[in-house]
């Protein structure tokens, strides 16, 4: 074969690769802006818990997170995320924030929908950075008293919203504390507020929109920490990643971590802003609690740090 027919060839050879990558990434473009942005996926996780009493063994936590509400979303959307939990039969709902994209427009919408979780201790809710307002960390508030109006409306339909604060989850004389936490941008995340008369022999529970926040608890107990805040990036591409969280942003993207002594599980949320996932299903993440038979060690003998298990 003469030069000439070798580079025609190597030349035929470069474009079938080039139109096989450009197939295959429009694919992909596809399939992240109409499949995967509604396509729900049920996250079970069993949570070995140190100082769990067997009265509360099984305790079945469901989480739902970032539902940013708005007329982007379609309009059956969350309630097949509200079926698809309600379907779990949990003892308890967890709402880890952001239940509206923007603005005042579609908060009541949001808490009709809402409206219909139900659990036999009870639905709960924390604060993030969009109900507060808030874009990034420098804490700026376009609408000042939009997080009000979101618990206010939350309140009405039966979510206790939990502002720096805690609740016993009780069964006969046994109990889990459930603590509630502002969210970490709007410079009202105060752990001390929610966690310093606890008593520190009872296992708790966590609620923070932004999974950044464990590193305020200092020495305060946790043995998990339910967050959302990140939507897992959104986009998981190959080759390249998540190529949307930053550095700090990636160290709790989606999942199950330990950080130290507390377990933290970041929620890749429901809903987007932008329409558009990949390798980031949305979810709804379900826990059930066990008794943890290594809990002689002591909840603060445990060791890692922000490491995906």
């Amino acid at each position: 074969m003469d030069n000439s027919s070798e580079q025609a060839s190597t030349d035929a050879g470069g474009s079938v690769r080039l139109a096989r990558w450009i197939g295959r990434n429009w694919a992909r473009v596809g399939y992240a802006r109409r499949v995967e942005p509604t396509w729900l996926e049920v996250n079970a996780h069993d949570i070995l818990m140190p100082d769990l009493s067997s009265s509360l063994a099984g305790l079945k936590i469901a989480q739902l997170s970032d539902i940013h509400g708005g007329g982007h979303l379609p309009a059956d959307y969350i309630d097949r995320a509200i079926d698809l939990t309600m379907a779990e039969k949990p003892d308890v709902i967890a709402l880890t924030g952001d239940f509206i994209h923007k603005g005042y427009q579609h908060i009541e919408d949001v808490a009709r929908l809402l409206s219909r979780l139900r659990a036999p201790m009870g639905v709960f809710a924390v604060l993030g950075n969009h109900d507060f307002s808030v874009r990034n960390a420098l804490g700026f508030r376009r609408h000042r008293g939009l997080h009000a109006a979101v618990a206010g409306r939350l309140e009405d339909q039966g979510i206790r919203v939990l502002r720096n604060q805690s609740f016993s989850l009780e069964r006969g004389d046994q109990r889990v504390f459930l603590a509630g936490l502002d969210d970490l941008w709007s410079r009202e995340c105060k752990p001390d507020d929610a966690l310093r008369d606890l008593c520190p022999l009872t296992p708790r529970i966590v609620m923070a929109h932004n999974p950044q926040t464990v590193h305020l608890l200092g020495e305060h107990r946790c043995d998990l920490m339910l967050s959302g805040h990140t939507h897992g990036g959104q986009i998981n591409w190959p080759g390249l990643g998540r190529i949307l969280l930053g550095r700090k942003g990636s160290q709790f993207a989606a999942g199950l971590y330990r950080h130290e002594s507390t377990h933290v599980y970041v929620n890749k949320g429901v809903g987007f802003g932008w329409r558009f996932r990949f390798g980031v299903r949305p979810e709804i993440a379900v826990f059930t609690l066990r008794p943890d038979a290594d809990s002689g060690l002591g909840v603060n003998q445990l060791k890692g740090s922000g490491d995906a298990l």
